[in-house]
């Protein structure tokens, strides 16, 4: 048994980062990181003079490199440890920072932190923890700061220099930045995994619904021909002559008719406690067998009177089919030309049923050239899961998606052996 993935879960979407692999964010950030860096020191050369003065800057070495480099491994750790990585990500950016290296990038892995941290849900963590670590890398560079013009002497373990007014409010809108650049990102994860959760119930809804209409024709289709048994077996019993009483085969035949009577009877009773049980409240049971490929042409007249034009062609040796691929069958095209009524667009439609008898199955298909097909395919509604669930249920195979030329098309090959 085989089926067909739905277009729309074929469909190749970028995962969002939350998906990537873990290393994937950390190796980006090594190449951002360092080479941005080497960038900032580079162009801070030469611009120094009397009318401008520009910060001094320790020149990059293998610490410095080390912390670059550090800051985006400690990431692989955001994940499992989303804490601990945030307040190792507050060390090394602080520790950059007091060395008084250049300005640059180094801060993007603390901002990953961050998001990492409030998204996994340790939110007052992050930003007591941000804020508060912000604070004091503020507080102790006020007291034990260099003036500007000392910055980066080299004779200092941490020659930072005092924060100006103008560093202050950067670094304080840096932090803000990111901790509400996390919530958003976190409030649109709960909006998306809330609407994910919500169709993914519709879904088991809607599958849950059909597979009880399911049952409940199969219901009908078991019930209609273990009665026409049970009253034939009766009728058998009736007719076999009295006279016969002392031929040994004729009997057997009574013997035979009577425990069939007697098994449809109480098979019937039993079905129907068990899987009756599956009926819509006040729903009753139809009183003629449930809908066949027999009543295709009265379904076919319904859709043009809808305004289809639809094109019959049955090829293959007809014969009765087995109630579950009779049914089957026959709801799959009712389905279809729904589905095209509803979503193919402005008319005329042109629609093809093919019906294909096989010797071991049959085969159903209907295309159309209706220009809303492609919207049929995005949406994937009940209707196609419906169809695809009736078809896999007797083992068979279920096809459904644009055409090449235009429109849609649906086709489904429904097995006969193994059938009674």
């Amino acid at each position: 048994m085989s089926t067909s993935p739905s277009p729309a879960a074929a469909r190749w979407h970028l995962p969002l980062p939350s998906a990537w692999p873990v290393w994937v964010a950390p190796a980006l950030l090594v190449f951002v990181q360092v080479s941005g860096s080497m960038g900032a020191q580079d162009s801070h050369h030469g611009w120094e003079s009397e009318q401008t003065r520009v910060r001094h800057q320790k020149p990059l070495d293998e610490y410095a490199f080390a912390l670059l480099v550090a800051g985006p491994l400690l990431l692989l750790l955001r994940r499992r440890y989303p804490r601990f990585t945030l307040t190792a990500e507050g060390v090394v950016t602080a520790l950059y920072f007091l060395r008084a290296y250049t300005y640059g990038p180094a801060a993007f892995s603390a901002g990953v932190a961050i998001i990492a941290a409030v998204t996994a849900g340790h939110r007052l963590f992050a930003w007591a923890g941000t804020l508060g670590a912000i604070s004091a890398y503020l507080a102790g560079t006020a007291l034990y700061g260099l003036p500007p013009e000392l910055r980066g002497d080299p004779h200092r373990l941490f020659p930072v220099e005092r924060p100006g007014l103008d560093g202050t409010v950067f670094l304080i809108g840096w932090a803000l930045l990111a901790l509400v650049g996390a919530e958003l990102i976190r409030a649109r994860r709960q909006r998306a995994e809330a609407a994910a959760r919500t169709r993914a119930e519709a879904e088991r809804r809607q599958a849950t619904e059909e597979r009880l209409r399911m049952a409940r024709e199969l219901h009908d289709v078991l019930a209609h021909n273990i009665s026409m048994i049970n009253v034939r077996a009766g009728v058998a019993l009736h007719l076999l002559s009295d006279d016969a009483a002392g031929d040994a085969a004729a009997a057997e035949a009574r013997d035979a008719l009577a425990a069939i009577k007697v098994a449809s009877k109480e098979a019937l009773s039993e079905m129907r406690s068990v899987i009756g049980a599956l009926r819509a409240d006040g729903e009753q049971a139809p009183r003629s067998p449930t809908a066949g490929l027999d009543r295709l042409p009265e379904l076919l007249e319904r859709a043009r009177a809808a305004g289809l034009a639809v094109h019959c062609e049955v090829s293959g040796e007809e014969r009765p089919l087995p109630a579950g691929a009779d049914l089957a069958a026959f709801r799959i095209v009712q389905e279809s030309l729904t589905n095209v009524t509803r979503h193919a667009g402005p008319g005329p439609v042109r629609v093809r049923v093919r019906i294909v008898h096989g010797d071991h199955d049959v085969t159903v298909r209907v295309d159309d050239d209706g220009r809303g097909a492609p919207l049929l395919s995005d949406t994937g509604g009940a209707g196609i899961r419906g169809m695809r669930e009736r078809a896999t249920a007797l083992g068979g195979t279920f096809d459904a998606g644009p055409r090449a030329g235009g429109g849609f098309r649906v086709r489904a090959t429904l097995p006969l052996d193994g059938e009674s």
